[in-house]
């Protein structure tokens, strides 16, 4: 699954890594993630991605932002817009699906391999995308974390390995995109 002269680059769609996490009952501990792929390959860039609320108060997320920063992630930060919906209620938006496209879009000359961490069906284009550049793509997502039905492997906390369902640069019979399992022993969550 990995090549340790595989230059590879990780980007974490934080909102649905907190989630997904949250839903299966495990914390993240995002040193331990670099750790990991810095010895399972050559780790070029790890981006990690969130939408910030613009507030006077203290935000829960600046501990976060600020350790990630300072320990080698790259971090993209939006704010997060208000609206009211059609209900009269107010809803928070800060999807961070273009900023990851953008980035996806901008490394197949830099990288061998993307490592998505995001439930998002709405990547499932830019993905392909970077296939046809010849970029090695791994989704790592939860069933419990995917919306509109479409289907992504699991990631459960494991410590046995999957093996890839798909290999890169061959086409699915059904004509779906090319995801692979990644299961990380249960020490680096």
């Amino acid at each position: 699954m990995f090549d340790k002269n595989e230059k590879t680059s990780l980007f974490i769609n934080g909102s649905s890594l907190y989630f997904a996490a949250r839903n299966l009952g495990f914390e993240v501990d995002y040193r331990m993630v670099l750790d990991f792929f810095r010895l399972k390959s050559r780790l070029m860039r790890a981006f990690y991605y969130i939408a910030i609320p613009e507030t006077e108060d203290y935000s829960p997320l600046k501990p976060l932002t600020d350790w990630l920063a300072y320990n080698g992630y790259s971090l993209v930060t939006k704010t997060v817009r208000e609206f009211t919906d059609q209900g009269g209620r107010k809803r928070l938006k800060g999807n961070m699906d273009v900023e990851i496209a953008v980035d996806l879009m901008e490394q197949p000359r830099h990288i061998d391999h993307a490592m998505i961490f995001s439930g998002d069906s709405d990547l499932r284009r830019v993905t392909e995308a970077v296939q046809r550049r010849g970029v090695r793509v791994t989704v790592i997502s939860s069933l419990r974390s995917m919306r509109n039905g479409t289907t992504v492997p699991s990631l459960m906390p494991s410590e046995k390995p999957l093996s890839s369902r798909h290999h890169p640069g061959t086409k699915q019979p059904d004509g779906d995109h090319q995801v692979h399992d990644v299961v990380m022993p249960r020490r680096a969550w």
